[in-house]
């Protein structure tokens, strides 16, 4: 039997839930200082990392008939000047037109049959400045891993060097695929033994199955929980979206939410949420909505092991977090939300989201993506909100320092903006991801939230 690598159940959530309007991708938009580097340097370096990142290189392979989750295989054709792509902004630059290109590159869903993920060097964007905009499948990688690969594509330190071409010893040969009938005949015989080797792994200690079984019969109360929440209020963030998209950027001081967080007792985190609630309350409160209710935030919460950094895949659960917008007072807002944030952790309900996931993996591939679907449809949350802890020390990419970085994370098919939060040396870089049509409005998002965060540190330094 060929070589293959079966997609997880919770990487092949993310696949189900794509379709034509809603594109399962995340990305970034990264600025750099100094001139545009030359394309073909920029291609060569990640050629010359490439085999750190094998997933890089590798396109999945889909059973027959759907009999089971679609695979990693070695793509023999891999071509680096498709992924990688160089565009330049019209004069003069700067953020507008580049908002208006990230909108056109996030709305464009990747092509299934190749390596899913691109990257777009782009030129003119400000004297003494140029961008790179990069965009993956959310079925490859997590927040978390996303950072990893800007670890290892970037340095530590300044480099002007040219990237060395790979060493002979690490050149690359691509494992042939498997065909289609092996594919399915590995999963065929997968449905025969997967019952009797996951109970076989629950007698064994040491075993993943025996983790996960544990997992699972410790989340069924949160799952209870969970079941029992309800739809979230119903407002503009939750209708029908369409394939293409609207982008902005905003940009938080790491130094003045810690002040923030110290003065009241809460989190980093807690911060942060409160801070997009008072966005969010400006941008209803200037569509004419007055939402019942608090909104309802799915916020990711990582479970990837320390041993597990470097590695790819997702490796994620997820909260379900009130965010009281009803409140005028921002104060207020933040102890509310650091309430709320205190009691999902004890009442463990990212473990129930975690056996959500579990029980997943008994269903068949096409009940399974069905379900996926209905979830997002019945209007559990109305807007997801992210924060990536990244590295607090610059990085270098071909001697150029990143400047700032704002993530991107997709829309589902009834949620028309996406907030994503990355830290990164000693930054808050906050990319803001809508609906073409149905948030053009966006940039009054944008705004509100830095203006949010100036109340809290004003309020902050008062106490």
């Amino acid at each position: 039997m060929t070589w293959r690598e079966r997609l997880s159940n919770l990487d092949a959530m993310f696949l189900d839930l794509e379709d034509r309007a809603a594109h399962m991708h995340v990305g970034s938009v990264s600025i750099y200082e100094g001139s545009t580097p030359p394309y073909d340097e920029l291609v060569a370096l990640i050629a010359s990392r490439l085999d750190r990142v094998p997933r890089y290189r590798q396109r999945l392979a889909f059973v027959p008939l759907g009999l089971d989750r679609p695979s990693w295989v070695d793509d023999p054709d891999l071509d680096l000047e498709y992924h990688v792509r160089h565009t330049a902004l019209p004069p003069p630059g700067g953020a507008e037109p580049l908002k208006r290109l990230a909108g056109r590159v996030f709305g464009q869903q990747l092509d299934r049959g190749k390596p899913l993920w691109e990257m777009w060097l782009i030129d003119g964007f400000a004297p003494n400045r140029f961008a790179i905009l990069s965009k993956a499948h959310h079925c490859m990688i997590d927040g978390i891993s996303g950072v990893d690969l800007a670890t290892i594509l970037h340095d530590a330190a300044r480099d002007d060097t040219a990237p060395p071409p790979p060493a002979q010893d690490r050149r690359w040969a691509p494992r042939p695929p498997p065909t289609g009938a092996e594919l399915a005949l590995q999963a065929l015989r997968g449905r025969v033994t997967h019952p009797v080797s996951l109970a076989m792994d629950a007698l064994h200690p040491s075993t993943p199955g025996r983790r996960k079984l544990r997992e699972l019969v410790a989340g069924v109360k949160p799952l209870l929980g969970i079941s029992q929440l309800g739809p979230a209020p119903d407002c503009s963030l939750n209708r029908p979206v369409g394939p293409h998209r609207r982008w902005d950027m905003a940009s938080l001081d790491l130094a003045a939410v810690k002040q923030v967080r110290a003065a009241f007792g809460t989190t980093v985190n807690d911060v942060l949420l409160a801070v997009i609630s008072g966005a969010l309350r400006e941008l209803l409160a200037s569509r004419g909505e007055r939402p019942r209710g608090d909104l309802r935030a799915l916020v990711p919460v990582s479970v990837r092991a320390p041993e597990a950094r470097n590695t790819y895949g997702n490796q994620v659960t997820a909260v379900f977090c009130p965010l009281p917008i009803g409140d005028a007072d921002p104060v207020v807002r933040l102890q509310s939300v650091s309430r709320a944030m205190r009691g999902l952790k004890e009442g463990r309900q990212a473990v129930g989201a975690l056996a959500l996931t579990h029980l997943r993996g008994f269903a068949p591939p096409t009940l399974a993506a069905q379900a996926a679907r209905l979830a997002v449809s019945s209007r559990w949350f109305n807007v997801v909100v992210t924060n990536i802890p990244g590295p607090q020390h610059p990085l270098f990419l071909l001697g150029h320092r990143l400047v700032e970085c704002y993530p991107a994370v997709p829309l589902a098919a009834n949620q028309t903006i996406g907030v994503a939060l990355l830290s990164y040396d000693g930054r808050i870089g906050i990319g803001l991801l809508g609906d073409a049509d149905l948030a053009r409005d966006l940039p009054v998002l944008a705004r509100a939230i830095p203006e949010d965060l100036r109340d809290l540190t004003a309020r902050a330094a008062a106490s």
